[in-house]
């Protein structure tokens, strides 16, 4: 982007920032400890809907129905008498929620702005702006995030915040993730800017787990650490990173860290394997260099895997290994990433590049099925997170994450394999509705918890602040 053109472009964002929208209120809300709004559980059956359980018991059922009550699956199948709220499906694809395993939804408010210079890359971007953050800022960019999750049929996201400049910082982050409703792990991170030879603050980290009970709203959010690793720019020494991954397992919580994220980054899964610094509790971020005998080593361990296409093909990472993983049947899962790469964070168009990119390198247009890419975004993503027992496919007894998808727009019209239709058709503005833990959050078409007007017009206004605070004119 030119300079003249991110000048405009900035002033934009600065007067727009300014005219920030006011509240919105919904009806049958209950209020989130950060003051918002959001619809109350209740009762209610989808009836005459195409389901696609993602269930290998259940299957798919045509002219099927979801009984859903005080957040939880009641029922699915074809004689499913129901109650409450009757909800017609016709016309309509309901599916589980899609799940997200990795993102760095603090830095959204930087969306497509990775520009065609080395200088004007993602990695000097973010640490650039990211230094100049507040807390508010951080709400703001996740909250913007986690809305337009939501509005694009994602039911779970994994919250990445490597940009975590202070207690306060990190409590924004949740904060924003409550407040919007959506199911969610915050992975703690380090500051932007931190030099490596430098252990990342704990006091965050140590902070939240203190008192995670009254953070996680309601148990829909986990607590986790963004772990920096035993490489960066560079290698990390032992007596840092080692005190940081120890303090994770002290505390209880997961660990994600980025490994072998290039096809160049060789050999630093092996050194992980071998300093005894993978496990169940182990996510590991792109993996895209993991030879052979990698691969054995992550799949003998339990560690999850998470690949992100759409900004492992834009960054030029080179291709994830997805068809390896899945014939070790490592779990696995799929990310947004960042939306500083990427622009749009529609989680469907990414399951479609990670099919297309399976059969672009075996040159087979059957590589990849487009059932096997719907599971990868459903079950096996919620599997690769932990929490395949409750969410990531619709069956009795689990908890009510799911979304209903209309096939009446043009680029949907005519159905014939469900399946593909959802991979390959699928845009936000055909999800129809959103349901997190029995919570309606979206329906026919519309946010029912947040003003999508207020929140750009807060995530514009506190861009045009971090401008302000970094001098760029």
């Amino acid at each position: 982007m030119c300079n003249l053109c991110r000048r405009s472009f900035m002033r934009g964002a600065a007067a727009l920032g300014a005219a920030a929208a006011g509240g919105f209120v919904s009806p049958l809300s209950a209020q989130t400890s950060g003051g918002a709004r959001l619809p109350a559980r209740g009762e209610f059956t989808i009836h005459g809907a195409y389901v696609m359980t993602m269930d290998p018991a259940l299957g798919d059922i045509a002219g099927g129905a979801v009984h859903v009550r005080n957040g939880e699956i009641v029922a699915v199948g074809t004689d499913v008498a129901g109650g409450g709220e009757r909800i017609d499906g016709a016309d309509m694809i309901v599916m589980p929620g899609l799940i997200d395993t990795h993102w760095h939804m603090w830095n959204t408010l930087y969306r497509s702005f990775s520009g065609d210079k080395p200088e004007e890359g993602y990695f000097p971007t973010v640490a650039r702006f990211g230094q100049q953050m507040q807390p508010d800022d951080v709400y703001a960019s996740t909250r913007l995030s986690a809305a337009e999750a939501i509005n694009s049929g994602m039911t779970f996201v994994h919250s990445w915040c490597h940009n975590v400049r202070s207690t306060r910082h990190a409590e924004a982050d949740v904060r924003a993730l409550a407040d919007t409703g959506i199911r969610a792990r915050h992975s703690c991170g380090w500051p932007q800017g931190m030099p490596d030879t430098e252990q990342a603050p704990q006091a965050p980290l140590e902070s939240l787990a203190k008192d995670w009970k009254s953070w996680s709203n309601e148990g829909l959010i986990q607590l986790g650490m963004a772990w920096r690793g035993q490489f960066r720019g560079g290698p990390i020494k032992p007596e840092i990173y080692q005190a940081e991954f120890d303090n994770a397992r002290k505390l209880g919580v997961p660990v994600t860290v980025h490994a072998g994220s290039a096809k160049k980054a060789v050999g630093q899964i092996e050194l992980l394997h071998k300093a005894k610094l993978m496990g169940k509790d182990v996510q590991l971020i792109h993996a895209l260099s993991a030879s052979e005998a990698e691969l054995d080593m992550i799949k003998d361990t339990g560690a999850s895997v998470s690949v992100s296409p759409g900004t492992e093909l834009r960054i030029g990472f080179g291709y994830p290994q997805i068809s390896e993983m899945l014939a070790k049947d490592i779990p696995l899962g799929i990310s947004v990433d960042t939306s500083a790469l990427t622009g749009s964070s529609n989680l469907f168009a990414v399951l479609k590049l990670a099919r297309d990119s399976e059969n672009a390198r075996a040159l087979s247009e059957t590589r990849m099925s487009a059932r096997k890419a719907l599971e990868l975004g459903t079950i096996m993503g919620a599997r690769s997170m932990g929490i395949d027992d409750k969410v990531g496919s619709l069956k009795s007894g689990k908890r009510a994450d799911l979304i209903a998808i209309s096939t009446d727009a043009l680029n949907m019209g005519v159905v014939t394999d469900p399946a593909h239709l959802v991979l390959e058709a699928t845009g936000p503005e055909n999800v129809d509705t959103v349901v997190v833990d029995g919570r309606i959050l979206k329906r026919g078409g519309k946010l029912t918890a947040l003003d999508p007007h207020k929140v750009v017009a807060d995530a514009r206004k506190a861009l045009a602040g971090v401008r302000e605070r970094t001098k760029w004119r």
